[in-house]
């Protein structure tokens, strides 16, 4: 082992407990507890993202990726992630910091914002970090000035109409540029190694990645002939952190190994990258969060209705016009139950992403149990910081628990909760499997021909139940 991830920094989950166990003795001592009140938490499965990372191998064995930062910052992730042999996607200088803090070396870290402040530009100079990413003769004016050694990456803008978040308006040289934007880069003495680029998230249309490695094919090419010797390839992100997407993680990669063995075949010399945060997080990460206050309507008195929710809540889940049969028999009321996270922290993927979140209740109400119209709001003192709305649930009460999956995607590590920086609370747990694995260095165990490529599931998580085939495994050495 690289020496990253140590036992004590998770939680070691034995044959027989899972990491639901580990959740609700967590809720319970939180309930129980004196002090310290704690109002929200996650737990982190590790070996979820050990299982990725096997299904990233086999899926895409030309392809060696680089973790982004910015989408889940958390100490666990990143020292998990190197200790599987991960380059780190960089966006400024305390992502920069974090992962050289951890013993990171500058040959694993792609500074790859095409946006600097130049006091960064310095940083990544001064620290050994040579890979930069531009897309605009200014950027790359500012790093000649600030890094002469640095060895650039040309961000090209791709199609990402379909995307749910979209880059290119922001970020990306377009094609009719590249050329002029290489040949001011020749005479400034700076050297291009490559191109890169990102199709924004949730896009519907995999052959989005197909146009791009053609078109960063025509950028390679221009290169060669004005002198820059060229040879990585970056694929980006916009890959899906769960199951139940548009378009499954295995059909993206199969029209990029097509795509790859086209225009960038094997014996061509270019090393191919890819950058991922939600892939490997999303699906990793599960919320506590307990009810700080509730407040119920009554809505057959006179003036009284149902509030309406913001425009973000209303395009997702509008209130259902027919109630549960158990709430017939009784006054319609709606209950607003307020928590200790809203829109503006952890749930922000309720304004960017149009997520709806859907809690799961902690304790397992009764079938007699009557339902009620109800909505989950955030702690700010505003109209817009709605969670959730049109649910029908039980009656909950103050310090009740809900539970949210697939929340490691942006919430922690953002220290945007109402202009504070502190995040909640990670527990992060691991099979002693999962473990062992990752101590053997991720080899799969010497198997007969007739068992060739299967092995065992790695995650400690209950929702794990498939098995993994394995695929070669590398540690990425330096990308200069």
């Amino acid at each position: 082992m690289a020496g990253y991830l140590s036992e004590t920094d998770f939680v070691m989950v034995e044959e027989g407990f899972s990491t639901r166990d580990l959740l609700e003795e967590l809720t319970l001592g939180a309930s129980q507890a004196t002090t310290d009140e704690v109002a929200a938490f996650f737990v982190a499965d590790l070996g979820a993202v050990v299982r990725k990372h096997f299904c990233f191998l086999k899926c895409l064995p030309r392809v060696r990726p680089f973790y982004a930062v910015k989408c889940n910052s958390s100490l666990g992730v990143l020292k998990v992630l190197a200790e599987l042999g991960l380059g780190f996607s960089c966006a400024n200088k305390a992502e920069m910091e974090l992962v050289q803090r951890i013993g990171v070396p500058a040959s694993k870290i792609i500074y790859a914002n095409p946006c600097k402040q130049i006091a960064h530009i310095k940083y990544a100079a001064k620290h050994g970090v040579r890979l930069l990413s531009f897309d605009n003769e200014i950027e790359l004016a500012k790093v000649v000035k600030s890094h002469p050694s640095a060895r650039m990456v040309l961000c090209i803008a791709t199609d990402d109409s379909h995307s749910l978040s979209r880059l290119s308006f922001k970020f990306g040289a377009s094609l009719k540029s590249c050329r002029h934007l290489l040949e001011n880069a020749k005479k400034s003495h700076v050297e291009v190694v490559g191109v890169s680029f990102h199709i924004g998230s949730d896009c519907p249309d995999p052959q989005a990645y197909a146009q791009s490695i053609a078109d960063a094919r025509l950028v390679f090419e221009i290169g060669a002939e004005l002198g820059h010797r060229m040879h990585i390839l970056d694929l980006g992100g916009g890959f899906p952190g769960v199951e139940g997407t548009k378009v499954r993680f295995e059909e993206i990669t199969s029209v990029i190994n097509s795509a790859l063995d086209l225009y960038f075949p094997e014996d061509c010399g270019v090393d191919i990258l890819a950058k991922l945060g939600r892939y490997y997080v999303t699906s990793a990460f599960t919320l506590a969060i307990s009810i700080i206050a509730k407040k119920e309507v009554l809505l057959d008195q006179p003036s009284r209705e149902a509030p309406l929710p913001p425009p973000h809540i209303a395009a997702c889940a509008a209130p259902d016009s027919s109630p549960p049969a158990e709430e017939n028999s009784s006054a319609p009321k709606t209950i607003v139950y307020h928590l200790h996270e809203g829109v503006y922290g952890i749930f922000n993927s309720v304004l960017f992403d149009n997520t709806c979140p859907t809690p799961i209740l902690q304790k397992k109400p009764s079938t007699e149990q009557p339902l009620y119209s109800s909505s989950l709001w955030g702690p700010a003192v505003d109209g817009c910081d709605c969670v959730a709305e049109g649910l029908w649930l039980p009656q909950l009460h103050v310090g009740d628990w809900l539970v949210f999956e697939h929340m490691g995607a942006y919430t922690v590590g953002m220290g945007s909760r109402l202009g504070e920086t502190q995040t909640c609370h990670v527990t992060y747990a691991m099979s002693r499997l999962a473990w062992e694995a990752l101590r053997g260095q991720l080899l799969p165990a010497e198997q007969d021909e007739d068992t060739e490529g299967v092995c065992k599931p790695l995650s400690c998580g209950w929702e794990i139940t498939d098995t993994l085939c394995v695929g070669p495994v590398f540690t990425p050495a330096s990308i200069m």
